[in-house]
């Protein structure tokens, strides 16, 4: 009877510690996330949920657009931004939880062609041998911000106008590469990093100093503030786990 009862209670300390030893229940959270880390954030998300339990919903997009969604009512418990700015605005208007804002990541700016042979070093903005240069929006998508400044510490800016197509977000601007409507575009490291194109094409890492630093903020939003899950993912991002997700996709830590 006693070794029954031992075993009973060894396969209920089991069963506990697979629901993560709280007694909580899983939940799902709703997590708005900036197009430049998406590739980072999938596999930060599937390691998230095979730990916890929870699961994650995630929405890709512009910074720009998710501040305005946001504020406007959007379903978003936890929001991955690509600037510090728009998360600071949210925590100050009452969107986002105070004192929940935190650096999860600095981001690098890479000038990315799917021609091998394309891009040797920064010249190749200065001969203008294409036709077409992607960028995201500069007035939604903070990596088009740091593009737009770079070009414009390199005095090509105004020269490079015509040429230039706008993505909505850096997803759209590099699909323009990707299917052959721009010869070559500015965009995340991240991105190049990813599977399906890392080591194709070629590349110039644009140097930090030609643009201001891209400092990536996440935040809890008010719509999240109940949300274990909401708050378990954004204590799994300060992770050594996560980290090194981090680093892995070219990524700087604060």
């Amino acid at each position: 009877m006693e070794r029954l009862v031992k075993t009973l209670a060894a396969g209920c300390l089991c069963v506990w510690l697979l629901l993560g030893g709280s007694g909580a229940q899983a939940e799902q959270v709703q997590v708005a996330v900036a197009a430049n880390f998406v590739p980072a954030f999938k596999d930060i998300a599937v390691a998230f949920e095979k730990q916890s339990g929870h699961v994650v919903q995630t929405t890709s997009g512009s910074s720009g657009r998710f501040y305005a969604q946001i504020k406007n009512g959007a379903p978003f418990e936890v929001f991955f931004s690509a600037d510090d700015e728009r998360p600071t605005l949210l925590e100050q208007e009452g969107f986002g939880v105070r004192g929940s804002r935190f650096t999860y990541a600095i981001g690098r700016l890479v000038l990315w062609s799917q021609d091998p042979a394309l891009i040797t070093d920064v010249e190749v903005l200065k001969t203008g041998k294409f036709k077409h240069l992607a960028i995201a929006n500069p007035q939604t998508a903070p990596y088009g911000t740091a593009a737009m400044q770079a070009m414009k510490q390199l005095g090509v800016w105004d020269s490079l106008q015509p040429r230039i197509v706008m993505g909505e977000n850096l997803g759209q601007a590099i699909g323009f590469v990707e299917s052959g409507n721009a010869e070559l575009g500015f965009f995340a490291l991240s991105q190049v990093l990813e599977d399906k194109l890392k080591g194709k094409g070629s590349r110039w890492d644009v140097p930090s100093n030609l643009h201001e630093p891209i400092k990536q903020d996440a935040i809890l939003l008010t719509k999240g503030q109940d949300n274990s899950a909401a708050k378990a993912l954004l204590e799994f991002m300060r992770s050594p786990q996560t980290r090194t997700v981090l680093e892995r996709y070219g990524y700087e830590l604060d």
